[in-house]
């Protein structure tokens, strides 16, 4: 069986998670300080550490002052964690459409939704390729809408040269075991806006504020803290963190290998008829998360694919097609484009271990799928 994605642990990792096991503090402790500040360096942004993406994407919101009435502009294609952050906060969620060549959000198609409800933005990076954060800067003008990049995907990902985490008013990321780095679950958020950075971390720390200087009573003694605002513990582990801090040491390696095994793919399957590819933005240098195809007869194809032990997936259901998302009035039909990017997508298996011989063998079990459809 060939997996749909599998994290790559070496024993540097290994190493590095068993010494912070060892030491006097397994959580809250030096090495998520260092973990943050290394990942700022790297995506050069402010950036605080959660134990998830998608408590990265509560706190971003939360940082961005989301009421009950505001509206977030999102695409459907992506992980239901992108809208239900939102909506947990009260904001009513509005889908745009996306560009059916690179799974992007459409700016065309979000220009015709903006209101003067309209709260954020939500760039959502597919299969690593960023979002031109540029052109919806120059869409929003001088209203006070904020733009959110949901980087889950592309961490490592450059466009026009800089890299993504330092362009939106606030990006999340995602350290899930098969992202482009790991620390089995994890997250974190980039901003530059110092006033969505405290209020975000603050929520991520259980609302606790130690800083003297705002303190609301006399403080009796230096244990002393305060909630001024609840929040939650999204905390991440130092042991989590000394794992990050190792892979964010080979992250380098890890593109040039995604961007290898994506070449390969490209070569293989690129003259076909029968499967169309991505296309991808030229001002972008992206680190491939997925590698996503397009068949006719998409469910048959996935199912052959499977029976033969490629365990290929497909990204992603569009999120309004949920139970939940009917319960709040939502029909199918919102966005056709979207809809048929899902009905025909395939995301063969990409990940750091994957072997070209491997490559080769998915490709040719791929082609035997398609040939069984006929």
């Amino acid at each position: 069986m060939i997996p749909y994605g599998r994290q790559e642990i070496l024993q540097s990792d290994i190493d590095a998670v068993v010494q912070a096991l060892r030491s006097d503090l397994i959580t809250t402790g030096s090495l998520v300080d260092e973990f943050e500040r290394r990942i700022s360096e790297y995506v050069q942004c402010p950036t605080f550490t959660v134990n998830s993406g998608t408590a990265a994407l509560h706190a971003a919101y939360y940082g961005l002052g989301l009421i009950p009435g505001d509206e977030v502009i999102t695409p459907p294609n992506t992980f239901v964690a992108t809208q239900a952050t939102a909506i947990m906060l009260g904001a009513k969620i509005v889908f745009a459409d996306i560009d059916p060549e690179t799974g992007l959000i459409d700016v065309d198609c979000v220009e015709k939704l903006i209101t003067n409800r309209t709260k954020a933005i939500v760039l959502v990076d597919y299969a690593g390729q960023p979002c031109d954060v540029g052109l919806f800067r120059k869409l929003i003008g001088k209203r006070k809408i904020k733009i959110v990049q949901d980087a889950a995907h592309s961490l490592g990902s450059l466009i026009h040269g800089k890299p993504i985490g330092s362009q939106a008013d606030v990006t999340t990321f995602s350290f899930f075991a098969t992202k482009n780095i790991t620390t089995g679950e994890g997250g974190a958020v980039s901003t530059n806006d110092p006033d969505i950075f405290r209020k975000a971390k603050e929520f991520a720390r259980q609302g606790i504020v130690r800083d003297p200087n705002r303190f609301q009573n006399p403080a009796p003694g230096p244990w002393y803290q305060e909630v001024h605002n609840f929040g939650l513990n999204y905390r991440l582990t130092d042991f989590q963190s000394a794992l990050g801090i190792s892979q964010l040491n080979k992250i380098s390696e890890f593109k040039e290998k995604r961007k290898s095994i994506h070449q390969l793919y490209n070569q293989i399957l690129g003259q076909r008829t029968d499967i169309k590819l991505i296309s991808k933005n030229e001002e972008s240098d992206p680190m491939w998360h997925l590698y996503p195809i397009f068949v006719e007869n998409r469910d048959i194809v996935l199912t052959n694919l499977r029976n033969q032990g490629v365990m290929a997936q497909t990204n992603y259901i569009p999120a309004y097609f949920h139970p939940a998302f009917y319960q709040l009035g939502y029909m199918k039909g919102i966005c056709p484009r979207s809809e048929d990017f899902y009905n025909r997508e395939i995301s063969l298996p990409i990940y750091v271990g994957l072997t070209q011989s491997e490559v080769e063998e998915i490709c040719n079990k791929l082609f035997l799928a398609l040939k069984n459809t006929n």
